[in-house]
């Protein structure tokens, strides 16, 4: 046992980690493949790619899977990506898709995966809009900017790396889609936004397209942020802010290209006239989520039924229709709406861990497993993990579910919270040292004074603390219930010892309950 290690001891990681900071930042410059200026990396090409490939299909899972309604739209995007792409500096795996959100916003990872989301089509006038925005996105990727965002959180937050490392860390819950969007959905900062700007302009020049497109895009963003919408748009304009210097220099650059060039504008409203006529089913649709999220119920019933009125087509929203009868606990209603779903979208994550959840609540194990796996297959999720651990700990294959609860305790909110809480029940009694932990001091005369501490979301009770030297050992009992996120202090009595007796006490927690 330690108590209160020198200061020294805790500055050395530090010390060495800024060194190795050091040598990197010598050694790991490179050009820019668009600008070609020498700029430091520490995320190699190699790396990049890796990123892009593991991170592009969870992600997409995550920001809402692919739109599945009109599969000519997207054909139709990947084509005007594809377009712009090949006049790029880089030559990358440049990959497009179209995904089902109705949020307006555009991203792309490292390696060339870019996504763009329904939400934001319905905004953009023309095919040369829709050409900017790709263009856009396609320098972040050229430029290497996911990268760079990471190489400055790298040297500026070495220290927390560091700790995290330290401490054993832990995939998250989202893994590879979590990562993915600390690359995609960064504040890139003013430099790099004015960079895809101007190159993401001349890309749109040399593919064909009326670089003036640049501006009124710009122009569109500007007007769109200082309206009633920018709720709305907020995660569009966190990642790619907007501003009237964008709007200016865009303008510059188009002056200084060459005139000419398409809109392409009959051709774009052609291609999105399905969109635009279904355009008020997602309207309603969003209306129900926020009825649904301020719990008024009645309204967003009649605002669901409205959208499925419009458009049944949608699985979102057969989905959202069986998210209101689950909410009343009418499972059985619920599971034909989530079949539905599932029937005409079998690829996206959340219809398969509706369904599972379903099928738990109407006792269907095997078929609920089937889902809730498959779900996770697609993406992993808190609440996948949790209903797998229930149904593990039904089957008393209590390590199984552990194992879930454990993934599944990581998230925040009550899904976490419901995992610790059945997680503790399990293992707290063979494992109470792992979930509440315990401090040590002595007082001026040499007693022990023991702190248990409950970091958990449970209440405990019952904590017994055991105390040993070489020959003997005491227990200390804390019969009181000890609330979550709370600690209880005590004099135990124990001594007088000196420091250097004390460092060599074994102080460990032996026993706990949960406090039901």
């Amino acid at each position: 046992m330690s108590i209160g290690p020198p200061q020294r001891l805790l500055q050395r990681p530090l010390r060495l980690l800024l060194l190795i900071t050091a040598v990197f930042t010598l050694q790991a410059c490179g050009v820019n493949p668009v600008t070609g200026k020498r700029e430091l990396s520490l995320v190699s090409e190699s790396q990049e790619l890796n990123i892009g490939a593991q991170s592009y299909a969870p992600l997409s899972q995550a920001e809402g899977g692919r739109y599945r309604v009109d599969p000519k739209l997207e054909a139709y995007v990947k084509e005007i990506g594809q377009r712009v792409a090949a006049v790029s500096d880089r030559p990358l795996p440049y990959e497009f898709t179209l995904l089902n959100n109705p949020v307006p916003n555009a991203w792309a990872l490292p390696g060339g995966k870019i996504a763009v989301n329904l939400g934001l089509l319905w905004e953009l006038e023309n095919e040369a809009e829709l050409a900017a925005v790709l263009g856009h996105e396609v320098v972040h990727a050229a430029a290497r900017h996911g990268a760079r965002a990471q190489t400055r959180g790298i040297l500026l937050q070495g220290a927390l790396l560091g700790a995290s490392a330290a401490l054993g860390g832990g995939d998250s819950i989202l893994g590879a889609a979590n990562l993915g969007a600390q690359y995609a959905m960064a504040r890139r900062g003013r430099d790099a936004e004015l960079e895809s700007d101007l190159y993401g302009t001349r890309y749109l020049q040399k593919a064909g397209y009326d670089p003036q497109a640049a501006v009124t895009l710009q122009q569109a963003f500007v007007r769109m942020s200082q309206g009633r919408q920018q709720d709305f748009f907020s995660q569009l304009f966190s990642s790619h802010p907007p501003s009237q210097e964008r709007v200016e220099k865009n303008r510059e650059t188009a002056a200084s290209l060459p005139a000419g060039g398409t809109l392409n504008r009959e051709r774009y409203q052609q291609k999105t006239a399905y969109i635009r006529k279904v355009k008020p089913a997602y309207d309603a649709y969003l209306e129900a989520r926020k009825a649904m999220a301020n719990n008024d119920k009645a309204t967003a019933e009649k605002h669901i039924d409205r959208a499925l009125r419009i458009e049944q087509r949608e699985p979102r929203f057969q989905s959202f229709k069986g998210d209101m009868l689950s909410a009343r606990k009418d499972w059985k209603g619920a599971l034909k709406y989530y079949e539905t779903a599932l029937n005409l979208d079998g690829t996206w994550f959340m219809f398969w861990l509706d369904r599972g959840i379903a099928r738990y609540h109407l006792n269907q194990p095997k078929g609920a497993k089937s889902d809730l796996e498959q779900s996770i297959k697609r993406l992993p999720t808190a609440p996948a993990h949790l209903y797998l651990g229930h149904l593990a700990a039904k089957q008393n294959n209590n390590s199984v579910a552990i194992k879930h609860y454990q993934t599944a305790a990581q998230a925040n909110g009550d899904v976490g919270k419901e995992a610790q809480t059945a997680l503790l029940r399990l293992d707290l009694a063979n494992n109470p040292g792992k979930y509440l932990g315990v401090k040590a001091a002595l007082t001026p005369q040499g007693q022990l004074v023991l702190t248990v501490s409950n970091p958990s979301a449970v209440a405990v009770k019952n904590v017994v603390v055991t105390v040993s030297d070489s020959s003997r050992s005491w227990q200390q009992s804390f019969s009181d219930v000890l609330d979550a996120g709370k600690q209880s202090q005590r004099n135990t009595g124990l001594g007088p010892w000196s420091r250097e007796q004390a460092q060599q006490l074994r102080i460990q927690i032996t026993a706990a309950q949960v406090a039901e």
